[in-house]
């Protein structure tokens, strides 16, 4: 079953070291940057319907890159080389966004470059009330696409029309939606329908690839930008040559391999009558409370033969702790009867929260 999906990994990985070794050994705008780079860039640009993409050595450092770049548009454009406030840049954040874009925002706000605005998770109405209120030019609203610690998805017809009505620049973290998503794996965007109105698409090859690295998937003029303004990826040794051939055969077995997008919502449909819980994607969260009950419940799956971790503070707020389960496209359907059957013996499926925790809980930026 996996033999045309192993092929192309082995193949161009192993074509990759033969022709540059393990490398790179230093930065992608020095000397890490290869065929195969270019190659992974332009089929990622393709995959996103867009002009182009620049490959990270992380989805940290893309996200970081990225929130960075977009800060340094005040100070390039500002009269006095430091923006006063109403040249800074607005950036409207989801409460539950990656620590990748947190940290990328606090930095460009530590830069004096950006002004940050907190909009309570997937809460269209206050979005909306922030972005009325606020008298800046240049408005950005970034959110995951799909929440990795909760299972939900971002509102994205909505961002879409709100970003017609305000004209901000719209971006999303798509890490657990490529691949994933959509009818070509696209992501959440074409899974909704609103390619176009996504202005960088930040993801990762770590997730559905199971490679390395990160992306940010955007126009030319955007790239060329984040090039030379992303410190993260300035300053990064470039993603190792064969990491970027396997991950340049991974977009390939995705677009054409439908049949694995089909079996992980199969397996979604199938927990979801099995155990009752409504979820809405493959990434399944489990509140259970308490670290200690979230240790014990996992140490059990582990002996049931499920590896489910227990996920703590900082990741999530104390007291909701939880289990995160991940459907794959490897699992079967006797593989969720078994889960189902273990996590029933370790948690009371009527009376488990799987997503929205207030977002108050959460620390601010």
């Amino acid at each position: 079953m996996y033999k045309f999906f192993l092929v192309p990994y082995v193949r161009f990985s192993m074509q990759a070291v033969r022709e540059y070794g393990m490398g790179p050994k230093g930065s992608a705008l020095i000397c890490g940057y290869t065929t195969y780079h270019r190659l992974l860039e332009s089929s990622l640009a393709e995959l996103k319907r867009k002009e182009d993409c620049l490959v990270c050595p992380t989805g940290f450092a893309a996200n970081m890159a990225a929130m960075v770049a977009i800060g340094s548009v005040a100070s390039l454009l500002a009269a006095s080389g430091k923006p006063l406030k109403n040249e800074k840049v607005a950036i409207f954040s989801d409460a539950l966004n990656h620590a990748s874009i947190i940290d990328g925002i606090r930095l460009a706000e530590r830069q004096g470059n950006v002004e940050v605005f907190v909009y309570r998770h997937c809460d269209m109405y206050h979005l909306n009330s922030l972005l009325l209120s606020c008298k800046m030019k240049r408005k950005v609203v970034v959110t995951d696409s799909l929440f990795s610690m909760d299972g939900d998805f971002a509102p994205m017809k909505e961002l879409s029309q709100l970003r017609k009505k305000y004209g901000f620049l719209l971006v999303i973290d798509d890490a657990h939606g490529t691949f994933v998503c959509g009818e070509n794996g696209g992501g959440v965007a074409e899974e909704f329908n609103c390619e176009a109105d996504i202005d960088l698409c930040v993801g990762t090859l770590s997730k559905a690839a199971g490679c390395h690295g990160g992306f940010i998937a955007c126009s030319k003029k955007w790239k060329q930008l984040i090039q030379s303004r992303g410190r993260s990826f300035i300053f990064s040794t470039a993603i190792p040559v064969p990491m970027a051939a396997a991950a340049y055969a991974a977009v390939i077995v995705a677009r054409k391999e439908i049949w694995r997008r089909k079996a992980i919502w199969e397996r979604v449909k199938e927990f979801k009558a099995l155990s009752g819980v409504d979820i809405s994607s493959p990434i399944i969260s489990l509140i259970v409370g308490n670290q200690e009950k979230a240790l014990k419940a996992s140490r059990y799956l582990l002996k049931s033969g499920f590896h489910v971790m227990a996920i703590r503070p900082p990741t999530v707020p104390p007291n909701s702790c939880r289990l995160r389960v991940t459907l794959s496209a490897a699992h079967t359907t006797e593989d969720v009867k078994k889960l189902v059957t273990a996590l029933s013996s370790c948690l009371d499926f009527d009376n488990t929260p799987t997503i929205n925790i207030p977002s108050f809980l959460y620390p601010k930026l």
